[in-house]
């Protein structure tokens, strides 16, 4: 019962708390972090092999004008947050099966700081 118990808090805490956690990433090392995503995405408003990431933040996924996305960021309901971000950096397939993001960061806290980076981008 008492593992049950703490199982239900750590959830619930999870639930409340990711968006803080995510917060404290360096937007700085971030950017620097960002050179290794540079190679396919932008964040002056031209797309590459990936879309355009500037202004991120609060954007339906699949909705930069010109970029052809896959299937399933088309169809998908995601809204790119500090959690959808986090999720799907850690494992884009995991996350939405058929998108054509190949590439993930294993490192939890190198995803906040990239994070971190992305939120500090205006749209365009």
């Amino acid at each position: 019962m008492q593992v049950l118990s703490t199982l239900i808090s750590v959830s619930i805490i999870s639930l409340v708390c990711p968006a803080t956690v995510l917060a404290e990433g360096d937007a700085a090392r971030g950017e620097q972090l960002f050179s290794r995503c540079a190679a396919c995405h932008s964040v002056e408003g031209q797309n590459k092999s990936g879309p355009a990431l500037n202004g991120v933040f609060g954007r339906k996924a699949g909705a930069v004008e010109g970029y052809r996305y896959s299937t399933a960021l088309l169809n998908s309901a995601v809204v790119w947050s500090d959690e959808t971000l986090d999720a799907f950096l850690s494992g884009p397939s995991k996350m939405l099966r058929g998108t054509r993001m190949t590439t993930s960061v294993l490192s939890e806290a190198d995803r906040a700081d990239i994070v971190a980076y992305l939120r500090t981008l205006p749209a365009q």
